[in-house]
C-alpha cells in the first residue's frame, strides 16, 4: 500500500504538462496540484495521532486506503481544474493519514526489528516515486491522462481488500500505551523541532518547486522530448534508493548536524550544476547526483530528529516535526509556478534556490560551531 500513497503526492510531477494542455492553464495553476496534494499529505498528521488513541492503527489505514481509491476517481472524471485540485487534496490526506497510522503500526508489529521494517517501508515508498514517471509514461503511451487515475483507484482498491483480509488474521497490538499528547510533547521539545525545521525547511521547499517542474524545466530549457525529461525525473528518485541505506549508515556513524549540512550544500551545488549542464549524459549524471543528495537527507534528518528526542515525546514531538516539514514542503511547487508566472525563467528561479542554500549553509555552520543545534538529550545540551 505504501507504494500507492506515496505514488499519490508525486504522481501529479509528470502529468503536469498534460493537464496544462488540457485546461489550458497556467503554471501557478498546474503547479497548485502538486501543492495541494503536499498539503494534504501534512494537514491531518497531527489529527490522525489523536485518532490513533481512539481508534486501532488498522482502521485507521483501512480509512486511508478508502480515500485512495476513491479520490483518483474524481481526478479522472475532472472537467475543470478546482475538481481536479480537490482530488489531489484528498490523495495526498490519503498519504498524510497513512504515514503517521503505518510507522507506529509497524513498530509494534517487528519490536526487534523497528530499523529493519522502517528501512524497507521507506525503500518501497522510494520505488513507487523511482517508478512515477515510468508509469505515467508507459500509459501515456496508450491512452490519456485520466486513466493513470482510473488504474491508480483500481490498485488502491485492491490493495486496500488484502490488508483488510490479512489484518483479520493477525493480532495487531493497539499501542494504547504510547505517548500521544502532541501539544505538551511540542512545547517540551520545541528546541529540537524548531531546529529541525530550520535546518532543512527551505531546502525541501526549494527540492518540491524543483522535481514537480523538472520535466517542464527539462522540456522548455534543455531541449528534451517530454518522454526523455519523464525518463531523467526517474533517474533522481531512482538514485534515492541507495541513498537511503548510504545516509541512514553515515547518520549512525558520524554527528548528525555536519553530515545534514554536506548533504544539504551538496544539493545546492547539484542544483547548481543543473543549470549549467547541457547534453543528455550531462544531465543523466546531475540527475544522478541529485538523487542521491536530496534522498539522502530524508534519512539524516529523521535520525536527527528521532535521536534528538527522549523516548516519551518522539512519537509526538516527531508528529509534529514531520507536520511542519511536510507544510514546508508544499509550497515549492506553487512558489515556482508564482514566480514563473512573474515573469522568472527557470534558471534564475533554480539558480537563486541554490545560492540561498549555499547562504543558510554559511550561516548554519557558524551557529553550529558557536552555538550548536539542540540535541535535546539534556537540558540546553548541543551536538559537539
Amino acid at each position: 500500500m505504501v507504494l500507492l500513497v506515496n505514488l499519490a503526492r508525486v504522481v501529479f510531477a509528470p502529468l503536469l504538462e498534460p493537464v496544462r494542455a488540457a485546461f489550458g492553464a497556467s503554471a501557478t495553476a498546474v503547479g497548485l496540484l502538486a501543492t495541494l496534494a503536499w498539503l494534504g499529505s501534512a494537514l491531518p498528521r497531527l489529527p490522525t495521532g489523536y485518532l490513533l488513541t481512539r481508534v486501532p492503527r488498522h482502521f485507521v489505514i483501512l480509512g486511508a486506503g478508502a480515500t485512495l481509491s476513491l479520490s483518483p476517481i474524481l481526478a479522472a472524471t475532472a472537467e475543470s481544474l478546482p475538481v481536479l485540485w480537490g482530488s489531489a487534496f484528498l490523495m495526498g490526506i490519503s498519504s498524510g493519514i497513512y504515514f503517521i497510522a503505518a510507522k507506529p503500526l509497524l513498530s509494534d508489529l517487528f519490536p526487534d526489528g523497528i530499523g529493519w521494517a522502517i528501512g524497507v517501508h521507506g525503500t518501497s515508498s522510494q520505488l513507487a516515486a523511482a517508478g512515477a514517471p515510468l508509469f505515467v509514461t508507459a500509459v501515456l503511451l496508450i491512452g490519456d491522462w485520466q486513466e493513470v487515475f482510473y488504474l491508480m483507484s483500481a490498485a488502491a482498491a485492491s490493495a486496500t481488500i488484502v490488508f483488510a483480509w490479512i489484518a483479520r488474521r493477525m493480532t495487531i497490538p493497539s499501542g494504547e500505551n504510547e505517548d500521544r499528547n502532541f501539544f505538551r510533547a511540542a512545547r517540551r521539545q520545541w528546541p529540537v523541532i524548531v531546529g529541525g525545521v530550520v535546518l532543512v525547511g527551505f531546502v525541501d521547499l526549494a527540492w518540491n518547486g524543483v522535481f514537480n517542474f523538472y520535466v517542464s524545466y527539462l522540456v522548455s530549457e534543455k531541449a528534451l522530448t517530454e518522454n526523455t525529461a519523464n525518463l531523467l525525473l526517474t533517474v533522481v528518485f531512482a538514485a534515492g534508493v541507495p541513498a537511503f541505506a548510504l545516509a541512514g549508515s553515515l547518520a549512525d556513524r558520524v554527528p548528525h548536524v555536519p553530515l545534514i549540512l554536506g548533504i544539504i550544500g551538496s544539493f545546492a551545488g547539484c542544483v547548481l550544476a543543473l543549470t549549467v549542464t547541457t547534453g543528455i549524459y550531462g544531465l543523466a549524471v546531475v540527475s544522478v547526483a541529485l538523487g542521491l543528495a536530496i534522498h539522502g537527507l530524508f534519512p539524516a534528518t529523521d535520525t536527527y530528529v528521532l535521536d534528538a528526542l527522549p523516548e516519551v515525546h518522539r512519537a509526538s514531538a516527531y508528529a509534529v516535526f514531520s507536520a511542519s516539514i511536510i507544510f514546508m514542503n508544499a509550497l515549492g511547487s506553487v512558489t515556482v509556478g508564482a514566480l514563473l508566472d512573474a515573469g522568472f525563467d527557470y534558471t534564475v528561479i533554480f539558480r537563486s534556490f541554490a545560492l540561498i542554500t549555499v547562504f543558510l549553509v554559511v550561516v548554519f555552520t557558524g551557529y553550529q560551531l558557536t552555538t550548536g543545534f539542540p540535541t535535546g538529550r539534556t537540558p540546553d545540551s548541543a551536538e559537539a
